[in-house]
């Protein structure tokens, strides 16, 4: 989630205060790249079925599918947000979004399971160059306060609406179009920002953070793809050596990325600012209603198709209503913060998502309309999540360390939206490989088995339904647990 910290909010000299109709326009042509980031996090949620159906993945090619772009992105985004900052915002934003048309592109007809991961992955490289420089971007044509504040919360609507809007979306255009469909819509904004930006928007380079260090960058991201290959592959296959191969040497790698960055003097990720209580709820509120989000909304899609055998189009309108209390509850946050305080706001949203994710438990046998309510309670507390993680976290260190607060919160939200589908995902496969027939690892494949029996099927279903429950129950206490934390951590003031 983007945050409005002093480092990314440069302002010129002499710079109009009241911004014209051009800073406006360009606003407006940002918001494109800002959309296209959060809703490919989610737009693949209801075109799984028909992927599995045309491209036939196993069960962890599936989840890697779903996941590699919000690891990709949540990976990279600090290290793109120093290297906008020595080589140039705009530059960045214009070879960030041509490498994300060009992802899209090739996801769209990719032919095989290992081609899709790769487009995807090349989606995410690119989609974390896109937010920290659109951010800089768009605030060096608001140099006034007021109205700079104001864009930024429109910017930070824009992207917490586009979580909703991807499934709603993708629903939408698999009931007239193939799969790839989800993927060739990027472009429709991909061609028009690349026409558009240098004649709306103005370069922007901040001062020198220090060097990147590479090491840093490599073994964060091959540790934590490590530690997640060897969940995936022991919830699909069972504990195998490669899986405690892999499993141990990205905890390894990830305990040295750590001790590594206490002992440089500009670190990848500032471990101290840890310390602050405040902080750390702020960071981990942003970091698991995103996981519980993107499992629920992952495994809610399988739900609606392939066990209450809903169309594509009605399962996606069913998820409007919860898309339009996100994004409501996101817009109208702030206000009733300043009223409630931010320790009642941020118990609040943790008690919302887990009881919307408690109404998601019948929804197997009770039907969609469970759906429909545990989307419109849970919303509420997405929507505080996505409003006041950034703003909590900044503003709980000193004004010295609030550029390197911001990106931390930045990236908690996206290596949650990966996070959730990678661990909740792979207890409800194994759960479905434990539970089901045992004629295949998914759901999908199972019921895609030649004259398979209704008895089978309906076996199936229930083993599916089964892993739904355990994960999304694990999710809602998780969040219970975090209710109790913020009642206890924050202060009343």
């Amino acid at each position: 989630m983007t945050s409005p910290h002093p480092t990314a909010t440069p302002s010129r000299p002499g710079a109009r205060a009241r911004p014209g109709a051009r800073a406006w326009l360009g606003l407006l042509l940002v918001l494109g790249p800002v959309l296209l980031v959060s809703m490919d996090g989610s737009i693949l949620f209801l075109a799984m079925p028909r992927i599995s159906r045309d491209l036939a993945p196993t069960a962890d090619q599936a989840l890697w599918i779903l996941d590699v772009y919000g690891f990709a992105v949540g990976s990279l985004l600090i290290t793109f947000g120093n290297l906008g900052d020595r080589f140039g915002r705009l530059r960045l934003l214009l070879i960030g979004v041509a490498a994300f048309g060009a992802g899209s592109a090739a996801a769209a007809f990719a032919p095989s399971p290992e081609l899709l991961i790769a487009a995807r992955a090349v989606m995410g490289v690119a989609g974390a160059t896109l937010l920290p420089s659109a951010l800089a971007v768009l605030s060096e044509r608001f140099a006034d306060p007021r109205h700079r504040a104001r864009a930024i919360g429109i910017f930070a609507a824009a992207f917490a609406a586009g979580f909703g809007i991807g499934p709603v979306l993708g629903g939408l255009l698999l009931q007239r179009f193939r799969w790839g469909s989800v993927f060739l819509i990027n472009l429709g904004v991909v061609v028009p920002f690349l026409a558009l930006a240098p004649l709306l928007l103005r370069e922007v380079r901040g001062g020198d953070r220090g060097r990147v260090d590479p090491a840093s960058v490599i073994t964060s991201a091959v540790g934590l793809l490590s530690l997640i290959f060897a969940v995936k592959h022991t919830a699909a296959d069972g504990p195998t050596p490669i899986a405690l191969i892999t499993g141990v040497a990205g905890v390894a790698l990830l305990a040295w990325f750590v001790a590594r960055q206490r002992r440089l003097a500009t670190p990848l990720i500032d471990f101290g600012l840890f310390r602050d209580r405040v902080f750390t709820l702020a960071i981990i509120t942003g970091l698991v209603p995103l996981a519980a989000w993107s499992a629920a909304a992952y495994l809610s899609g399988i739900l609606l198709q392939s066990v209450l055998g809903l169309p594509v189009l009605h399962a996606a309108l069913l998820a409007l209503p919860g898309a339009a209390v996100l994004t409501a509850s996101c817009v109208l946050t702030p206000a009733v913060a300043d009223r409630l305080g931010k320790r009642r706001i941020l118990t609040l949203c943790h008690f919302a998502i887990a009881a919307g994710l408690l109404l998601l438990l019948p929804a197997a046998t009770g039907g969609a309309g469970w759906y429909v309510a545990a989307t419109a309670v849970s919303g509420i507390g997405y929507g505080i999540s996505f409003a006041l993680v950034a703003d909590t976290a900044v503003g709980a260190v000193p004004p010295e360390r609030a550029g390197a607060a911001g990106a931390i919160a930045e990236t908690s939200n996206e290596l949650g939206n990966a996070l959730g589908i990678a661990l909740f995902g792979s207890l409800a496969a194994l759960l479905f490989r434990l539970l089901g027939p045992g004629l295949a690892p998914t759901l999908e494949e199972t019921l895609r088995q030649p004259g398979l029996p209704a008895a089978t099927a309906a076996e199936a279903r229930a083993a599916f339904s089964t892993g739904l429950r355990a994960a999304v129950a694990l999710a809602a206490l998780l969040h219970l647990v975090l209710a109790g934390i913020a009642l206890r951590w924050l202060p009343r003031a």
